[in-house]
């Protein structure tokens, strides 16, 4: 009798009564890239900590994203097949993320525009010739966790972004490797309550933060069609989005290789080690040695990281402080 009982849950079910979108035959795309292209280098950026519940590696070398595009969420996978690469995607989403799929794996990059001044850089170069810088095209999706790691370990920020997508993120399309979800709507995040902010780890000040981006969404997803330093301009208009949140932002959504990061307490230590023996090196240290790379300086940053030619460590990690559990 109609009505009289509650449906029984179904495979398409998840807790919680969210639907989640039966799994489909999904769109395809083949490209074929004009080099060598490493997936795990090109979209690892992308990726925030192990647990990231938008981003997943398989054993079968496929690289799995959501995302929530202008046409609403989606799913790519993506692999390498034959001598190119081959993008399924699902959701309403899919076409959106298959027409930008070259820009993705760093078909606007031009890596040949790089000329190595340093002997460790030329030789990271070497051993990483598949190395491109990704374009996503979606600014909130890299401006939100880069707000999350502001002041705090990358763990601690690791985490609040996987609690907060997984509890409020829908459940990606497609059939997934397991657990995914797509990141929050800037309406939802707007509508975190206080107490979820806490459980996560997150203090007041970036909280607000990000409740201040996600009011002006579409005036800083605009931003995309800009110049990478219009784009950090547009973005700093944010009170708490200074330097070192915006240049995280534009590196992932714009691929700016000139974009470096400052205000990072890691980074300039790490490139004075590299290319100077100078473990005390601040930015202006760091810029200045990064000078001989001006309109490539973030690739050069990012061959100093993957070179893994860091100084020992003379202090204690950072400590965690989980607001949580206050």
């Amino acid at each position: 009798m109609a009505g009289r009982f509650a449906p029984r849950p179904t495979r398409t079910t998840v807790r919680g009564g969210v639907p989640r979108q039966a799994a489909g035959p999904g769109r395809v795309r083949d490209w074929v890239p004009d080099g060598p292209l490493d997936l795990g280098l090109v979209l690892g950026p992308l990726r925030r900590g192990p647990g990231d519940p938008t981003f997943r590696a398989t054993p079968d070398g496929s690289v799995w994203r959501t995302a929530l595009t202008p046409a609403g969420p989606g799913t790519l996978r993506v692999r390498a097949s034959g001598g190119g690469v081959r993008g399924e995607a699902w959701g309403p989403g899919a076409e959106w993320l298959l027409e930008r799929l070259p820009e993705l794996l760093g078909a606007a990059d031009d890596p040949t525009a790089f000329v190595p001044r340093h002997r460790l850089v030329a030789l990271t170069r070497h051993r990483r010739p598949g190395l491109r810088l990704t374009r996503s095209g979606l600014v909130l999706e890299s401006l939100i966790p880069s707000i999350l790691e502001q002041k705090v370990t990358t763990d601690e920020a690791y985490r609040a972004w996987r609690l907060l997508v997984r509890k409020f993120g829908e459940p990606a399309p497609g059939p997934v490797p397991g657990p995914m979800h797509v990141m929050p709507e800037p309406r939802t995040w707007a509508l975190i309550p206080s107490w979820e902010w806490h459980r996560a780890g997150v203090d007041n000040k970036r909280a607000s933060t990000i409740l201040r981006a996600v009011r002006v969404a579409g005036r800083l997803e605009e931003a995309a069609g800009m110049e990478p330093g219009a784009a950090r301009a547009r973005l700093e208009l944010v009170p708490g989005v200074g330097p070192w949140t915006s240049a995280e932002t534009v590196q992932r959504s714009h691929g700016a290789a000139d974009e470096v990061t400052t205000g990072d307490l890691h980074l300039p230590r790490i490139v004075g080690w590299a290319l100077a023996g100078d473990r005390d090196a601040d930015d202006s240290v760091m810029l200045e040695l990064l000078e001989p790379y001006a309109g490539q300086r973030h690739r050069a940053a990012r061959l100093v990281l993957l070179s893994g030619r860091v100084p020992g460590r003379r202090a204690p990690k950072m400590p965690r402080w989980d607001i949580g559990e206050l």
